[in-house]
């Protein structure tokens, strides 16, 4: 990745280096390809295997949300677990989205919609969010981020977010409940992370 480029960059510069790698997802072997220029190009991240490992079901209908998709693990893990419903994978990063795309394909989840933030329509609102969210983006774009994001849950409908302890899991949930007025709990706590799950505000 080229000097001051991150994986939250909307249109990587440097070379996409594509690469093949093999990972288990609920509970099957899935080869994806993956690339240089997204979050955790070369394997699946220890935070989002926590999720995955912790998080409930999702719904088996309704519009469900990767919220920062980068390669595709979560989406496809959603697409999998309801393939009746409509995923969302959203990221800014447009090559975190051709990759959530290809694995999709490659994979027969035609359920997955991999899109950017703003190509959401206003109305859908979301059965179930899960997300290992860029915290690294700075405190007040996450902020941003999630006030756009979490207050379109169901009324019946369940975030979980996978955040390191040490940058912030704990201020970050105290926030969501008072800034936006949603209940939200520690699931579980293990290797430097939480996995928060927030509901829709009563």
């Amino acid at each position: 990745m080229s000097h001051g480029e991150h994986y939250f960059t909307a249109s990587p510069a440097s070379p996409a280096e594509l690469r093949t790698i093999d990972v288990r997802l609920a509970g099957r072997d899935v080869r994806i390809t993956t690339a240089s220029g997204v979050f955790s190009g070369d394997h699946l991240d220890h935070a989002t295997r926590l999720l995955l490992d912790v998080v409930p079901p999702p719904p088996a209908t309704g519009d469900l949300l990767d919220l920062g998709c980068g390669w595709g693990p979560v989406a496809l893990t959603l697409a999998h677990a309801a393939p009746q419903a409509r995923v969302w994978a959203i990221d800014v990063n447009e090559r975190a989205l051709d990759l959530t795309r290809r694995n999709a394909t490659a994979d027969g989840a035609d359920n997955v919609t991999a899109a950017r933030p703003e190509e959401v329509p206003d109305e859908v609102r979301f059965a179930a969010i899960w997300s290992n969210p860029p915290i690294r983006i700075g405190k007040p774009a996450v902020h941003e981020m999630l006030r756009r994001w979490l207050p379109r849950l169901t009324p019946e409908g369940a975030a979980h977010l996978v955040v390191s302890k040490n940058l912030g899991a704990d201020s970050l949930a105290r926030w969501i409940e008072q800034e936006l007025g949603q209940p939200t709990e520690r699931v579980t706590s293990a290797g430097g992370f939480r996995v928060l799950r927030v509901t829709h505000a009563s």
